[in-house]
């Protein structure tokens, strides 16, 4: 019984309603695809980013946005759209936004990444062979461990204080400002910025810059080192 099932799925002239029930070749080739294509933003998000960042937030996101858009793409290059419809369709997707804080430049960059290897793993049809596709998964993955890993720059981060001691904000003070707060955050300061003053309060809005490598023992992660709410 269960061989003369899979042989009727087999049979291409199955159709339901007018659609193919199971077209085999295209169904191994969205699979193949598919675990070709998680198994790529896995590393990508979960081996290089996830390790430094800690961010279940955004792992949770780039997953399934890579996820929808790889499904999006695969099927969609099935079909024959409408010039029109195809851009109204992107029109839409480019008006979308989260109502949510600003994303941090390499969140972004991230996001960018899983969009563009599932496109690619999505449509790449057959005048691009499986090896120029390998390969080029393969690239972003090492430019992006090459970029994570290896410091080639100390990375320079902000963060933002509200200081009550505004009678160092002056410039002739500025050296005793920065010792100040190096003496309460135990890292190494290399520049101040000053935001708002609140008079009625005595303090003040302060963007301090400093290097990651510096801090990290003493802001958690999580603090992200790219605050600047309030800050203005």
């Amino acid at each position: 019984m269960p061989a003369s099932i899979i042989g009727l799925l087999m049979k291409e002239s199955v159709e339901i309603f007018g659609i193919q029930l199971v077209d085999l070749e295209d169904f191994l080739e969205l699979i193949i695809r598919f675990s070709f294509n998680l198994i790529v933003i896995l590393i990508a998000v979960r081996v290089l980013y996830y390790p430094s960042a800690k961010r279940k937030d955004y792992l949770f996101t780039y997953i399934l946005i890579s996820t929808v858009v790889f499904l999006l793409c695969f099927l969609l290059d099935n079909v024959k759209l409408e010039i029109g419809f195809a851009l109204g369709l992107f029109a839409i997707f480019g008006i979308i936004r989260y109502r949510t804080n600003p994303i941090p430049i390499k969140e972004m960059t991230y996001l960018f990444l899983v969009i563009g290897v599932s496109v690619i793993n999505a449509l790449a049809n057959k005048k691009v062979s499986y090896a120029e596709l390998i390969f080029t998964n393969l690239v972003i993955l090492v430019v992006t461990f090459f970029l994570e890993k290896v410091n080639l720059i100390k990375h320079e981060s902000t963060k933002s204080i509200e200081y009550e001691r505004i009678d160092l904000i002056t410039k002739d003070k500025r050296e005793q400002l920065i010792k100040d707060l190096e003496s309460r955050t135990g890292i190494k300061i290399n520049r101040v910025e000053i935001g708002r003053i609140n008079f009625l309060r005595d303090t003040v809005k302060l963007k301090i810059y400093y290097f990651e490598e510096d801090a990290q023992s003493i802001f958690h992660v999580d603090d992200y080192g790219t605050g600047s709410e309030g800050f203005e």
